[in-house]
């Protein structure tokens, strides 16, 4: 069974700035947690596809309805997944008429990756 984060106290949709993971750059208790909660949301594979999608849609962003059909699965399932995306700052969204689109957050993306850049210093 998955460990659950308790993330009641954290503000997750603001961009993490975290320094990466060096001597210097230690992250503290609550950045940890902001990272992990992240981390945790993209360590799933359909989420993974997802994030790899719109990364490479234009503008980073997809409608709903199409997102279902390339991952082949049903689009309450996309919904659920999207849902734990948006939680975290990964991703933002935006209604037009019936549809909702996703957009990736890619300061969030950059931001984990600082925070796992052994090259950094």
């Amino acid at each position: 069974m998955p460990k659950t984060l308790d993330v009641t106290a954290l503000d997750l949709t603001s961009p993490t700035c975290c320094s990466p993971l060096t001597d210097e750059g230690r992250l503290g208790a609550e950045a940890a947690l902001e990272v992990a909660v992240r981390l945790k949301a993209l360590a799933d594979p359909v989420r993974l596809q997802i994030v790899s999608l719109l990364l490479c849609a234009p503008d980073k962003e997809l409608c709903t309805c199409d997102i279902a059909p390339a991952v082949g699965i049903k689009d309450a399932t996309v919904s659920h997944h999207l849902k734990q995306l948006l939680e975290t700052g990964l991703v933002t969204k935006r209604r037009d008429g019936m549809n909702v689109y996703y957009r990736i957050e890619p300061e969030t993306l950059r931001a984990l990756a600082r925070v796992l850049d052994v090259d950094c210093c």
